[in-house]
């Protein structure tokens, strides 16, 4: 594997057009990657760009604007590092209600009354860390509490399977059924539901909404869909169909401001929210039968 070079460039002196100077090196020219942010204040910046391999700096400064006499300029070699792994173990455990949500780096005994579920940062969407996943988890907690009765389950737009799982531990008899229009994110759950020992009982489909024929004739006790405002909108009957009648619908994906809009969607379609959670500027909304 080729070594990466970095070029820093800190000072009181670097200016925005460099950054923007050296995002055209990036389409034209060796740069791999930069970032340009505040180093310590408002006062001074820092340039950092990553290299395949060594360069002729005072050239490249020169094709930036970038004066080196102004600016503490360094260029080096980065260490050889496990960046994914680097990556992973900045990444902390999240808790939502009574689940924990964590990948193999943070793995540790779970107290008492704390429910795990391992999941690895990668391609798909649903590590916890999100406010929607996070609100979603915590709306699952809450039913659960609450003496809701589940024997089967829907995670829809399942991501990496988060709540798939989640809704089997808390509700050991059920049946679970996860979908996602993009196949990795299907894989991926499966690879998560055999970590967390559910796989048995979680069924990971690849559809496009309600479009497969494993929705036909269902009817579910529970329904996460963790999409968006828009999707959410459009597939409001079809979800409510596929509701049982003292079921449960956890929606998410969207912002505050268009909670009206979701909720008319959903009214027209026979449902009414029993519960708003907010995270983060995200909406949470739990459903019931109007």
């Amino acid at each position: 594997m080729s070594t990466l070079w970095r070029l820093l460039a800190i000072g009181p002196a670097v200016p925005m057009k460099a950054a923007d100077a050296a995002l055209g090196a990036m389409e034209d020219g060796p740069a791999l990657s930069w970032s340009f942010f505040e180093d310590g204040g408002p006062e001074t910046w820092r340039l950092d760009v990553l290299f395949g391999g060594q360069i002729d700096v005072d050239a490249f400064l020169a094709s930036i604007g970038l004066d080196a006499s102004v600016a503490e300029i360094q260029f080096a070699p980065l260490p050889e590092e496990d960046w994914v792994r680097l990556s992973l173990e900045g990444l902390p455990e999240v808790k939502a209600g009574r689940f924990v949500v964590y990948g193999e780096h943070a793995r540790r005994t779970l107290q008492p009354g704390e429910v795990g579920i391992e999941v690895e940062a990668g391609p798909a969407f649903g590590t916890g860390h999100h406010g929607t996943t996070k609100g979603c988890l915590i709306a699952c907690d809450r039913l659960e509490r609450e003496g809701l009765k589940v024997a089967r389950v829907l995670d829809l737009g399942c991501g990496t399977g988060a709540l798939a799982i989640a809704a089997a531990l808390v509700w050991p008899n059920a049946d679970v059924l996860a979908s996602d229009i993009d196949p990795e994110a299907v894989t991926e759950t499966d690879i998560n539901t055999a970590k967390n020992g559910v796989s048995d009982r979680i069924e990971a489909i690849v559809a496009d909404g309600f479009d497969h024929p494993a929705f036909e004739g269902a009817a579910f006790d529970l329904i996460f869909a963790n999409i968006l405002a828009g999707p959410l909108q459009e597939l409001a009957r079809a979800l409510a169909e596929r509701l049982a009648p003292d079921g449960r619908a956890i929606l998410s994906g969207l912002l505050e401001e268009q909670i009206a809009g979701v909720e008319a969607a959903y009214r027209d379609a026979g449902l009414v929210t029993a519960h708003t959670d907010l995270i983060d500027g995200w909406a949470i909304l739990t459903l019931k039968a109007g």
